[in-house]
């Protein structure tokens, strides 16, 4: 069941989550609860009487939130290896259900598991939908006036709460215009993406264009095919060109 008072809503996960630190197991549950502190994802509090033995220290730090409370915060050790202020629980949450849980600091943690599965960046938004399609359309990508790619059947990835991204196979990519960059950024529901830089004889535009050489396993269908920034280049499908807008992730 779903609870929400105000911009904080939480929910069940029923997944088995596990929290591992220092090379060591410090949590293991099947009670974590998801919590979105904000609109955009979820975190993980677990049962404080799920986290291994002397896995938390408590420390002189709090920190107040209008809608969660006053957090008690707790420096995270396990094997000799410490996080300082990495854990923290609202023990006075006007929220009862968070009551008794504490939150841990994602990055901060050597690896989190959903069942037998590792996850990356957060929890995954159990209501966020990944669907990658093969598509029939015409699709190109111009810049500065030269036609980087074009392809006949490109592979369409839609996002729950993110704009449509248009794949294309190397193939279809003029290859030899793209450098590739050190930049990389992670998505919790496709893996890594490596970038390149995208250069035409009149300009180098810096990090246009992305793949993520091994996907996660539901978004295996884009493995090693290339996307461009719509909101940074000259996008047309089927003859229509695509509304630049906003940018959001890769």
């Amino acid at each position: 069941m779903s609870t929400a008072r105000g911009t904080v809503r939480t929910e069940p996960s029923h997944k088995r989550v596990r929290i591992f630190f220092g090379g060591q197991l410090i949590v293991d549950t099947d009670d974590a609860l998801y919590v979105w502190e904000g609109p955009h994802y979820p975190q993980y509090y677990v049962p404080l009487d799920h986290v291994a033995d002397g896995a938390l220290d408590p420390s002189p730090t709090t920190k107040h939130s209008p809608s969660r409370g006053t957090a008690s915060h707790f420096h995270v050790r396990a094997n000799g290896t410490k996080a300082l202020d990495a854990a923290w629980s609202y023990g006075d949450s006007p929220f009862p259900e968070l009551r008794g849980r504490v939150r841990f600091e994602f990055d901060a943690m050597d690896a989190w598991f959903e069942e037998d599965e590792e996850i990356f960046v957060h929890p995954r938004d159990p209501s966020t939908r990944v669907q990658i399609l093969p598509s029939s359309r015409r699709a190109t990508v111009v810049v500065d006036g030269v036609v980087v790619a074009a392809t006949d059947h490109p592979t369409l990835l839609f996002e729950t709460g993110l704009r449509r991204r248009t794949y294309f196979s190397k193939l279809d990519v003029r290859m030899d215009l793209l450098t590739p960059t050190e930049t990389s950024s992670r998505c919790p529901y496709k893996g890594t993406a490596r970038y390149w830089t995208v250069n035409t004889p009149t300009g180098e535009h810096g990090d246009l264009a992305w793949s993520y050489p091994s996907p996660m396993r539901e978004s295996e269908q884009i493995a090693g095919l290339v996307a461009f920034y719509d909101e940074r280049v000259e996008v047309t499908v089927d003859g229509e060109r695509q509304d630049r807008g906003e940018t959001n992730s890769a």
